[in-house]
C-alpha cells in the first residue's frame, strides 16, 4: 500500500506589539503565544515574520543577558548617529530627528526573519531570541510604538 504524502499547511497571524521604548526588545514569547495552537501540528516547516514598518526591524540574537540588547542599541546609534539629521547628511527630516536614522537602521537589520519549524516548535538555539528593534523615540506620526508583525507558518503536518 502506498504511503500518503504529508499534508501541506499554511497559517497566518497578525500581532500588534507596543515597544515600551526605543531599543531592542525580546519578543519571542509574544510570537510563540500567537502561533501556539497552529505550530503544534507542523512537523517540518518555516515561520516567516514580517514587520510592517520602515523604522523598526526584526533580528535574532542573545536571549539571556539584557546587556546584549542595550549594547545592540548603542552600536546601532554609533553606526547611524542622529546627528546626521542635524548636520545636513540627511535631507528627509520632516518626521523628526530620529526618523531617517530609523529608516537606515531598519534597512540594515531587516524587516523579516525566517525560522525553521521542527516538531511543532520554532527551531531556535538555546541562547537565541527574537528581537523587535524600535528605532524611533517618537514612534512616527501621532506618537507611540505600536508595531504590527505578520507571522506566516508553512509546513507539513
Amino acid at each position: 500500500m502506498a504511503k500518503s504524502a504529508p499534508t501541506p499547511v499554511w497559517y497566518q497571524h497578525e500581532i500588534s506589539i507596543t515597544a515600551p521604548s526605543r531599543g531592542c526588545h525580546l519578543i519571542t514569547s509574544q510570537i510563540q503565544n500567537a502561533i501556539k495552537d497552529d505550530i503544534l501540528g507542523i512537523k517540518i516547516g518555516m515561520a516567516n515574520l514580517f514587520i510592517m514598518h520602515t523604522s523598526a526591524s526584526l533580528t535574532i540574537n542573545e536571549n539571556a543577558d539584557p546587556d546584549v540588547r542595550r549594547d545592540m542599541e548603542v552600536a546601532l546609534n554609533k553606526i547611524v548617529p542622529a546627528q546626521w539629521t542635524r548636520d545636513g547628511t540627511f535631507l528627509h527630516t520632516m518626521e523628526g530627528e530620529d526618523d531617517m536614522p530609523g529608516h537606515v537602521k531598519s534597512s540594515l537589520m531587516g524587516p523579516s526573519l525566517n525560522v525553521p519549524i521542527r516538531n511543532g516548535r520554532l527551531a531556535l538555539g538555546t541562547w537565541q531570541g527574537i528581537y523587535l528593534n524600535e528605532h524611533r523615540d517618537q514612534g512616527g506620526w501621532g506618537g507611540g510604538h505600536q508595531r504590527n508583525i505578520i507571522i506566516t507558518l508553512q509546513g507539513q503536518a
